[in-house]
C-alpha cells in the first residue's frame, strides 16, 4: 500500500496514540483494517477487544489523553511494550497531538514513515516497506 498523496486521515489516530496508518494489519493487507476508530471490518481480534477503546468510549471523549487518569496502567502497559518492541512512545505522540494538533501529527507521520525509495508505508511493526519490502531503520525516513 503506497502513502496517500493526500493528509492522512486524523480517524487513523488510535485512543492509545498509535497511528493506524502505520500498522502492519494496514499496510499489507489487501483488505487493510480501517484503524481503531472506523468500523470493525477487517480488524484483527485483539483490536476488535481492545479495552482502551472500550475505555474511552465509555467516558465520553475520543483519546486517553483527554482522561484524567491519564496515564492509566493499560496505558503505561502499552507504552513499555511500544518503546521495547518498536522503538515508539504512544505517549510522545499524545502529547504531540495535544501540543500541535492531530493534523500536524499526522502530517510528520507521513513523512517519517513514507519509504524513501518508493512511496510506500513503512510498517512501525517491522520496518519495513509495504511496497519494496525494503527493510529501513526509521532515521533513513528522516533523511
Amino acid at each position: 500500500m503506497k502513502m496517500p498523496d493526500t493528509d492522512i486521515d486524523t480517524n487513523m489516530f488510535a485512543p492509545c496514540g498509535m497511528n493506524c496508518m502505520v500498522c502492519y494489519k494496514h499496510c499489507y493487507h489487501k483488505k487493510p483494517c480501517a484503524g481503531c476508530l472506523n468500523h470493525e471490518q477487517n480488524k484483527p481480534e485483539h483490536c476488535r477487544k481492545c479495552k482502551i477503546k472500550d475505555c474511552v468510549r465509555e467516558r465520553g471523549i475520543s483519546y486517553c489523553y483527554e482522561c484524567g487518569k491519564y496515564p492509566c496502567l493499560q496505558i503505561k502497559n502499552l507504552e513499555r511494550s511500544y518503546r521495547q518492541r518498536y522503538q515508539t512512545s504512544l505517549l510522545s505522540n499524545s502529547e504531540f497531538v495535544r501540543i500541535n494538533g492531530l493534523s500536524a501529527f499526522m502530517a510528520w507521520q507521513k513523512q517519517l514513515y513514507s519509504c524513501p525509495k518508493c512511496g510506500g508505508i513503512i510498517s512501525i511493526h517491522d520496518k519495513e516497506c509495504s511496497e519494496c519490502q525494503k527493510k529501513l531503520k526509521m532515521e533513513e525516513t528522516l533523511g
